[in-house]
């Protein structure tokens, strides 16, 4: 499992301050828990359809200029971060 000392390891290469690594290990350990459920769906022998398309019936890849300043259109954001929410429990 996932130890204290692998989040510090984490969250400094993520360049996030963590005061507390202890709090993130259950939260860590719940979302692996989660992944191990997913894991034993046994979804390996469905079948997953999709229709057909033609490469000539896509639309034309065209760019678009956008002439205005991304970030400046985000609610949260101070000089050129985004602030995102506190993870919580």
């Amino acid at each position: 499992m996932v130890t204290e000392e692998e989040i510090e390891r984490v969250s400094k290469l993520m360049k996030i301050n963590i005061d507390d690594h202890k709090e993130y290990v259950d939260k860590v350990h719940k979302m692996i828990d989660f992944f191990d459920i997913l894991d034993s769906a046994g979804v390996e022998s469905e079948e997953i359809s999709m229709q057909e398309i033609s490469i000539l019936n896509l639309r034309e890849d065209k760019f678009i200029p956008f002439e205005d300043k991304l970030i400046e259109k985000l609610n949260h954001y101070k000089d050129t971060y985004v602030r995102a929410p506190k993870m919580s429990s």
